[in-house]
């Protein structure tokens, strides 16, 4: 299989939560337009993001709902449980601890690291916060995520690398290094509220719908 896009992994996400609300009313069948009309895309986009996975449904029926479902899970990784290590016990990382969702899609948060003396030992949800150099191997972390300020932010990547981490998720506003094999992605809260703003600064007549990736 060819490199698939990051944006097409993005929509097969869209298209699974889809199908889990339609799930959840009833409904058996979906049609590649329906999926379209939900997500604001072209129901040509739809099919073009399938196909890169195999042939899911049948003209002039549609996909099955619970199929494509379960197909789509598989694709994404969530028919496995993730290990999750949150580095930064402060308002972020709280907040994610504090979130239930994750579990309810496969990702399970196993351990807390701050660098604080004040925190560390803690208790944070039904974990208690350790020592971020305490992290090790034997940890058998699969994400990491990085909950730090900005100047502790490259220094904790490091520590998840060095522990076999294979998946990164940032929070902190800056951009990290990390090899080649780990997959690193980005939430940059701050950037998202400056594009709003930037969008809102504008007048109404330069404004345009918002397209998905």
């Amino acid at each position: 299989m060819s490199r698939i896009s990051d944006s097409t992994v993005r929509r097969l996400s869209h298209y699974y939560r889809v199908l889990e609300e339609v799930a959840a009313e009833g409904q058996r069948l979906i049609s590649s337009h329906r999926l379209a009309e939900r997500e604001g895309i072209t129901s040509a986009q739809v099919r073009k993001d399938l196909s890169c996975f195999g042939s899911f449904g049948r003209r002039g029926l549609g996909y099955d709902v619970d199929h494509l479902r379960e197909q789509i899970r598989g694709i994404l990784g969530l028919s496995r449980r993730w290990r999750v290590a949150i580095a930064g016990a402060g308002h972020i990382g709280s907040a994610l601890i504090a979130y239930r969702g994750f579990g309810e899609q496969g990702f399970d948060v196993v351990a807390v690291f701050d660098t604080s003396p004040q925190r560390v030992g803690r208790p944070l949800g039904d974990l208690a916060v350790r020592a971020m150099d305490s992290l090790s191997a034997r940890d058998a972390i699969d994400v990491g995520v990085v909950a730090t300020p900005a100047r502790a932010a490259q220094d904790v990547a490091d520590a998840f690398v060095a522990a076999g981490v294979r998946g990164i998720l940032n929070f902190a506003p800056r951009k990290l290094r990390v090899p080649p094999a780990v997959a690193l992605r980005a939430v940059d809260m701050t950037m998202e509220f400056e594009s709003l703003s930037f969008a809102l600064s504008q007048p109404r007549s330069a404004r345009r719908p918002r397209s998905a990736p």
